[in-house]
């Protein structure tokens, strides 16, 4: 099969299309024939990274870690899937590739009126979003949420799930293209972070979960506004991962800061994230309240141009890669 390899750490020129040998699912995997696959900061940082991340020789390094396509073979101990199936899964790593394993309970069943290109789209924002706003924030309906980064693929899926879970939302964005784009999505306060400082904005709000990937000196302002009881949830440090903060902030205001990589979360962590989103975040397709939003998509072999626009941060939603 075809797959981009991560040949050595640097920039999006390392990234080389390769014959490799096809996996072979384990008694509790599936084989996977990809159509599409997601775009992350996270693939970035990895192939940046490849004498931390990779394992054994670079060249045996796929990233990638969200696909969408048809299960073609099934493991021995496999009872959930079947060949046939259309499915998008959240994988470790492999995701650039026309075929990939995985365990068969991270995949999940297409959402009905979602095209399967686009399904690519899903998996890893909708398992961060209901990990670390859900699960480890505790959002509950009628809460305030604010998302930084709003046109990001967690942004713009997040502010939707929100949204749908019956929430107030409330994001940042560094144009007015941005901004304009997200107060038609229908997010409730959008602030250019170029023009205004979100802090001030938001000062009187009591915001009760914040979503943040910057770090820096955003992480006090985020403690500033935060309600009582309120919950700051670290997914990325893109700013910077060294903070200042002040302790008395949070033991004021019984504040809880948190955060999370997925990536390297457990199998059976991932599983049961797995079932909490086809329960509660599904429907939520099916109703049409929420759906993926995609920038663009580059053939496999364009996947140094792909990783060159998301680190432009031009975009507005995902990037993926398509097998066709």
């Amino acid at each position: 099969m075809k797959a981009i390899h991560i040949t050595k750490s640097g920039g999006p020129e390392v990234l080389q299309l390769q014959e490799t040998p096809k996996p072979i699912p384990t008694e509790n995997q599936v084989l996977i024939k990809v159509k599409a696959a997601g775009v992350n900061r996270s693939d970035i940082i990895t192939r940046k990274n490849t004498d931390t991340y990779g394992k054994g020789s670079p060249t045996t390094l796929i990233p990638g870690l969200e696909v969408s396509g048809e299960i073609t073979e099934i493991g021995s101990a496999v009872k959930d899937k079947k060949v046939g199936d259309k499915v998008c899964a959240l994988i470790s790593d492999g995701g650039y590739a026309e075929y990939v394993t995985v365990d068969s309970s991270h995949c999940l069943p297409i959402p009905e009126g979602i095209s399967l290109t686009d399904a690519a789209a899903i998996p890893e924002t909708v398992f961060t979003v209901w990990f670390n706003v859900f699960h480890l924030g505790k959002l509950q309906p009628g809460e305030k949420l604010l998302i930084h980064g709003g046109t990001s693929g967690i942004g713009t899926m997040g502010l939707q799930m929100a949204k749908a879970w019956g929430c107030k939302t409330y994001t940042t964005a560094g144009s007015e293209d941005k901004v304009d784009f997200l107060q038609k999505m229908g997010v409730d306060k959008v602030i250019n972070y170029k023009k205004e400082a979100f802090e001030e904005v938001l000062k009187d709000e009591k915001i009760d979960v914040i979503l943040d990937m910057v770090g820096g000196d955003y992480t006090q302002k985020n403690l500033d506004i935060l309600n009582k009881k309120g919950r700051l949830c670290y997914i990325n440090g893109m700013k910077s991962m060294d903070v200042n903060i002040n302790l008395r902030t949070i033991m004021a205001k019984n504040l809880t800061l948190t955060g999370s990589f997925l990536k390297p979360q457990t199998a059976d962590v991932k599983t049961q994230i797995a079932k909490d989103v086809e329960k509660n975040i599904w429907p939520m397709f099916h109703s049409k309240e929420i759906y993926p939003i995609i920038y663009k998509t580059f053939p496999l072999a364009e996947a140094a141009e792909a990783h060159r626009l998301m680190e432009s941060s031009e975009h507005i939603g995902k990037i993926l890669l398509t097998m066709d």
